[in-house]
């Protein structure tokens, strides 16, 4: 068994008896893991160029975690104002953070720029945005500022997550008719844009997918820096950002692929990638395996000749499983209600959640030693995109999250994130009183005009 793994069962064993009716789930962070996990990244992407390491804030939103993540040199990666926000209060300097967002206001680009940070720009639109507010500026960005380019290459096997197709939402596709010259002509014009961002890799790619992607967007910065260095004696592009990450194995505990068969498979499809400055926006292979769910079983029953175990975990903290079962398969764990794993008879389970509608199952059809009510389940490889990305169906409370790692010979549990309570569901919903218009008034055309 993975040395992860046996601290994860530590971890389960020490929580289960916590569970009761007010707490009937939780979720687990292996710290340890998280440190471990970025530590074989450094190792495999040792560069004579500078590369920054990010971490992706959308796949585990955790304050603690991303200030963990930024003590250890790490940046992050943000796709929103609210992500920003949260990697400045959780320690990372601007100049370590790249904002992403697909859909940046003029006052999103405004800020960003006052702060400092990185930009990937998502159109051509968003460039001319940003240079309207340059007009107006003291100085010139300093940090790494670039297009998101979309290689138009295949899909993977997740076609929903798949990021590069030749239609995508995301930034500028490179084999439309007249972009790539269009692309070359942004970069020139503007001396400041000086990174290029590719989103390679998502669940559901190969590495070499992957691979091919980056070495598109490679071809296209050298092709960019001879123009450069033919017109201004140097090169524009000097760092490359490969966004998007690994796949996960969500079948075993297995750790698959690592970050160093990936930097194989680049050095061997894409060798000139060594010769930039690279940024990686690593998430889900961070993250995924150091995440578990625990959850009393709160009900079994028999139906149809299947017994089904109604648990506390189900959309609401595993909503791609629940809504795209086939594409996000997890694996369900049977336990006793002390944790420990059940060794009665397999039989066939439907294993359900709480919300209120008949799709709200994390596993079909499922053999598992015999579930009764009482036992728990634990739901591993979820801390990423998970409960960490809480789903308010039913207005079902955000869940307890607890951090732990190795402290000495003993378990040491951190909270991570409090229980959300009923009284904090229900004022999320906003005020509690019907709106009362006013008979003395009307609003017409958009003004207030009285009725006297």
């Amino acid at each position: 068994m993975h040395t992860y793994a046996k601290r994860r069962d530590r971890a389960v064993a020490g929580v289960a008896a916590t569970l009761s009716d007010e707490s009937p789930v939780v979720g687990l962070i292996d710290l340890d893991l998280i440190d471990e996990r970025a530590e074989e990244l450094r190792n495999a992407f040792r560069n004579d160029q500078p590369v920054l390491h990010t971490i992706a804030a959308k796949a585990i939103p955790l304050g603690a975690v991303l200030a963990q993540c930024a003590t250890r040199g790490m940046g992050c990666e943000v796709a929103s104002p609210g992500e920003l926000e949260l990697a400045l209060a959780t320690g990372f300097s601007p100049e370590n953070i790249v904002f992403d967002s697909p859909a940046k206001t003029v006052g999103d680009l405004r800020s960003a720029l006052k702060l400092g940070v990185g930009i990937n720009f998502d159109n051509f639109t968003e460039v001319a945005r940003f240079d309207e507010i340059l007009a107006q500026a003291d100085a010139l960005p300093e940090n790494g500022m670039g297009l998101r380019i979309n290689p138009q290459l295949a899909p993977g096997s997740i076609t929903a997550m798949s990021t590069a197709t030749k239609i995508s939402k995301f930034g500028v596709g490179l084999a439309d008719e007249g972009t790539r010259e269009e692309i070359i002509s942004t970069y020139l014009e503007r001396s400041w844009m000086n990174q290029i961002h590719v989103h390679s890799g998502s669940q559901g790619m190969s590495l070499e997918q992957s691979a091919t992607a980056v070495r598109v967007i490679v071809e296209l910065a050298n092709e960019i820096n001879d123009r450069s260095v033919q017109l201004y004696g140097t090169r524009r592009v000097k760092r490359i950002d490969i966004g998007g990450g690994l796949p996960v194995n969500y079948y075993s505990d297995e750790v698959a692929p690592s970050y160093r068969e990936y930097r194989l498979i680049l050095e061997e499809l894409v060798p000139e990638l060594f010769d930039y400055e690279l940024v990686t926006e690593f998430g889900r292979s961070l993250a995924a395996k150091s995440g578990s769910i625990l959850s009393r079983v709160e009900y079994v029953k028999k139906t149809g000749g299947r017994r089904i175990a109604t648990t506390h975990a189900g959309v609401q903290v595993v909503t791609r499983t629940a809504y795209m079962p086939n594409d996000w398969p997890l694996r369900v764990i049977a336990l006793t209600a002390d944790g420990e794993r059940k060794t009665t008879p397999e039989e066939l389970h439907d294993v359900a959640g709480p919300a209120c509608f008949s799709g709200d199952l994390v596993a079909q059809a499922t053999l598992l030693p015999r579930l009764d009510t009482g036992d728990t389940v634990l739901i591993p490889d979820t801390g990423a995109y998970c409960f960490t990305s809480h789903y308010s169906y039913n207005m079902l409370p955000r869940i307890p999250v607890l951090g732990y790692r190795q402290n000495g010979s003993e378990l040491e549990y951190f909270q991570l994130r409090k229980l959300q309570t009923t009284e904090d569901v229900v004022a999320e919903a906003g005020p509690q009183e019907a709106p009362q218009i006013d008979p003395c008034s009307v609003r017409v055309g958009g003004a207030m005009a009285s009725s006297n």
